[in-house]
């Protein structure tokens, strides 16, 4: 669970030092000697606070998440009338901080799945949200997992492949069409209305699609077992027939 902080404690401090040295100079500038330093405390503090470089790290990766995602949460639309356009801005807004602040973004990517951040937590599930409604609408041409996983993989390859291009070949052509191609592998050119396909399969979507993620109605065994059927029948048309 986050430690909630205020905007002058002692973890905050350190944890921004150590954001201002990551960024001004690298993983190399970020020594606890150096943090501490730069946060006006003593080396002793931070193995107080985070147990070790590694713990400090994670909590920087931690408040990257967390400005990621105020930004994340200025552009989202609760009521989108294109899903479409709101994947590109998602997209886009991914993209821009990673390019923007590429060392942070570099310490964020190399914390996830160790922790169980809840803005990392928040911000994947923004993520999710967007692809159910594509699904729900007709829009996806892929199962939702897979569809998060194209999202986050061009978003995160496009920033690698940005910093690790020289900067006088870097072509910002490259970021939009990396992004067309993913909006052209998750979704369909025209939205298919699940009345009018034939088979189990659309049905399945769509009603995965809708199906919350709290339907009380149903314990917690049978909405996992629910949720298994209709992956396995969404997927029906899409395995290859003897």
């Amino acid at each position: 669970m986050a430690t909630r902080e205020t905007s002058d404690s002692p973890r905050r401090r350190i944890v921004e030092a150590a954001v201002e040295l990551l960024e001004n100079g690298g993983p190399d500038a970020v020594s606890t000697r150096a943090v501490a330093a730069a946060a006006g405390m003593q080396p002793p503090a931070i193995y107080r606070l985070f147990g070790d470089k590694e713990g400090l790290l994670e909590a920087v990766a931690e408040h990257g998440y967390a400005q990621f995602l105020e930004g994340k949460r200025a552009q989202l639309d609760p009521t989108p009338q294109d899903p479409v356009e709101e994947l590109r801005r998602g997209w886009d807004v991914v993209v821009e901080f990673g390019v923007s602040r590429p060392e942070l973004f570099a310490v964020m990517n190399r914390a996830t799945g160790r922790g169980s951040d809840a803005a990392h937590r928040a911000g994947l599930e923004i993520l999710h949200e967007r692809v159910r409604r594509l699904a729900a609408g007709g829009w996806l041409r892929v199962d939702e997992d897979l569809a998060a996983q194209i999202i986050q993989a061009t978003g995160q390859g496009a920033v690698t492949t940005w910093h690790a291009t020289p900067a006088e070949r870097r072509n910002p052509a490259l970021l939009t069409i990396l992004r067309e191609s993913m909006v052209a592998a998750v979704t369909r050119a025209e939205p298919t209305i699940p009345a009018a396909e034939t088979g189990p399969a659309p049905a399945a979507r769509a009603l995965r699609a809708a199906l919350p993620d709290d339907a009380v109605v149903l314990s917690d065994a049978e909405q996992h077992l629910l949720r298994e059927w209709l992956t396995r029948l969404a997927a029906e048309d899409r395995t290859p027939h003897a």
